[in-house]
């Protein structure tokens, strides 16, 4: 390796040692004889200072290169007390690793701020801005902390094609692509493969995959390609997967707070746990009338209402039991009254991160929901007959990475949460 340390392993108690740390040149400062050079890396900034008297004028001349120039810098810890991490480097040798051929083409330190497309456009670029360092730092402790809670239950990682024969949960918001002598799609959700892995016995799954869905949005809350990290249990109802999902969203958001502050703090964002409430939609409709935001039965929740919703609840909430018809044709209809589903969605921050359901194990009510949503039966032939061989109650869920993370870090646009987000307009870098 070429360092010895990363930025973030440094600290006043190593005065005098020796170290070697690399990374990008942040910013370069001149004060008469002495220069001062920030060198980052993605732990942190740290401050190189040479002066002339201590030296010598070539020295000096080694810091006076570009912002984002590759560097090594080898030199020696020494304390500052005016330094914000306390102490600087004393360089004895800076190395420009590969000399700038092209302008960087905005301000990595953010004193002028760039439109989020030009960042987009120089994606490679934006990763070094601390923020958006910082962005996925959070992003990465939400990946390993779902994978960590889930297989502390005991739920076994799989994985699921995301080429499909048909659509998985209806509609025409597909991507065609041509597949040898036919047309597939690429899958909306893996929901009908992690169905056929509880079927086949797994009993407890959940995996992290790419969907895509061919929605002409141009809103800060949708991208065409995301991450969704979902689950399925067998062996259960609506209720015992929401036990799950309110243990995983609150576990995440515990592993941030724990793992991430320098990070939120980056971000001038503050985080705090989030008490669960469970409620039904019905209940949550009648208060938002009795709110003045006028909604009718059957009716999903606009923007406007998640916010609503989340100044009456709180950050964290989930609404159970929506009407059958307005959710996905596998959700099972409640026994007491068809016309609502075992289904539910997760709000944080007041918006929806998470949608699942109790399942339909039953293979004629199954088909009749696919007919009824004007799908053919035929077409669903292969996972049909999965049901008629020994199927379980199951039920599960979908967190959409993106979205949470969006919430977590406090940005306002979900590219911002995407490292190369796919949206309408965007196929590049």
């Amino acid at each position: 390796m070429l360092r010895t340390h990363y930025v973030s392993e440094l600290s006043p108690n190593m005065e005098g040692k020796e170290v070697k740390i690399a990374g990008w040149v942040h910013e370069v400062r001149n004060i008469g004889k002495i220069s001062f050079m920030l060198v980052r890396d993605h732990t942190g900034i740290v401050q190189v200072t040479a002066k002339v008297e201590d030296l010598g004028e070539e020295a000096v001349r080694a810091t006076q290169m570009p912002r984002e120039s590759v560097v090594l810098v080898e030199g020696i810890v020494k304390s500052n007390k005016q330094s914000k991490l306390g102490f600087e480097i004393i360089p004895k040798k800076i190395t420009n690793l590969n000399p700038l051929e092209m302008a960087i083409p905005f301000d990595v330190t953010g004193k002028v701020p760039a439109e989020l497309d030009t960042r987009l456009n120089h994606r490679h670029i934006d990763l070094r801005r601390i923020e958006t360092t910082a962005i996925f730092n959070i992003e990465s402790t939400v990946l390993s902390s779902f994978r960590s809670i889930l297989a502390k239950q005991k739920f076994q990682e799989i994985r699921s094609p995301t080429i499909v024969d048909a659509a998985t949960e209806g509609g025409a918001e597909l991507f065609a692509v041509k597949y040898f002598e036919r047309m597939v799609y690429l899958a909306q959700s893996p929901q009908l493969y992690k169905q056929l892995a509880v079927i086949g016995g797994m009993d407890r799954v959940f995996m992290i995959l790419p969907v895509f869905r061919a929605e002409k949005f141009d809103t800060p809350f949708h991208l065409n390609e995301s991450t969704q990290m979902d689950v399925e249990m067998g062996f259960a109802d609506h209720n015992d997967a929401i036990k799950v999902l309110v243990k995983v969203a609150s576990g995440i958001v515990g592993d941030v707070i724990k793992k991430n502050q320098r990070d939120l703090e980056l971000l001038g964002h503050k985080l705090e746990k989030a008490k669960p409430v469970v409620v039904t939609y019905k209940k949550a409709l009648d208060k938002l009338n009795a709110n003045g935001h006028k909604i009718e039965f059957g009716q999903d929740f606009s923007r406007e209402h998640e916010n609503a919703l989340q100044s009456m609840y709180g950050d964290m909430l989930v609404v159970k039991e929506y009407p059958t018809a307005i959710r996905a044709f596998y959700s099972m209809p409640n026994q007491k009254n068809p016309e609502i589903s075992n289904s539910y969605d997760l709000l944080y921050k007041g918006l929806e991160i998470s949608s699942g359901a109790q399942r339909i194990h039953i293979p004629k009510l199954l088909e009749k929901a696919i007919a009824d949503r004007g799908m053919n039966p035929a077409n669903f032939e292969f996972y049909l007959n999965a049901f008629k061989e020994g199927a379980p109650p199951h039920a599960g869920w979908s967190i959409g990475l993106e979205r949470f993370t969006m919430k977590l870090a406090g940005v306002q646009n979900i590219r911002e949460a995407s490292m190369f987000p796919r949206d309408r307009g965007r196929v590049i870098p």
